[in-house]
């Protein structure tokens, strides 16, 4: 049995849970799981993060890393196609929307969500490099329904708990939806919403959310 680890507030953790659902995978949860330095964890997670999945006493982290496992190891319901170029064009818009897009934001997150502040250098930065990276999504994304074409890939697992943040982040930092421009992303999250691996886990982040914001006003 597969045992996934870390808490559901986090994208990453989503992206592998969306994808085991999707597969069809049994596994075990622990959503109760905050990255750590503390020793205990850094034996499991040598970088202290989550997610981690463990597979028959064998601890995978990085996300991507253990989606493409999850590929190898289950490959009766693909999120990858079979031909070679196209699995690698797929890997490349999900590559972009982490690196190019998510982590670009991720520096907007202390004053969009955690009650901080970003300085006005920070902002101009994100700024100038999310309007690249929304230039380059505009490029590689296909909406033909899904993000790299006709068929569910990794690339929406990642797309569905990425991009939301890209555009909550961006509104309330930068005073604009970095994703205005692309008018497709609102009626494609509503797609991938109506399918039930992607409703569950957005409505477990939703009652996790509401729960951490209620433990602050305790």
């Amino acid at each position: 049995m597969l045992k996934l680890c870390g808490f559901h507030v986090s994208n990453y953790h989503n992206k592998v849970r969306i994808a085991l659902l999707e597969k069809g995978i049994a596994f075990e949860e622990d959503a109760t799981i905050r990255p750590s330095q503390k020793e205990a964890w850094l034996t499991r997670s040598p970088m202290g993060k989550v997610p981690i999945l463990e597979v028959d006493g064998t601890t995978l982290t990085e996300s991507q890393v253990i989606c493409e496992y999850l590929e190898d190891a289950y490959p009766e319901k693909p999120l990858l196609p079979k031909d070679a170029l196209a699995r690698a064009k797929v890997r490349e818009l999900a590559t972009h929307i982490e690196w190019h897009m998510e982590m670009v934001v991720r520096r907007l997150y202390t004053q969009a969500f955690f009650g901080g502040t970003v300085s006005d250098e920070v902002k101009q930065a994100v700024d100038k490099d999310i309007t690249r990276g929304v230039r380059t999504l505009k490029a590689l994304a296909k909406f033909e329904p899904f993000i790299a074409g006709k068929e569910l890939t990794l690339a929406d697992c990642a797309a569905f708990v990425h991009l939301p943040l890209v555009s909550l982040s961006t509104k309330l930092v930068l005073g604009r939806d970095a994703l205005e421009s692309v008018p497709q992303v609102k009626d494609y999250l509503k797609g991938l919403r109506a399918r039930p691996a992607f409703a569950q886990v957005d409505e477990d982040r939703k009652a996790a959310a509401a729960a951490m914001a209620a433990a602050k006003k305790t």
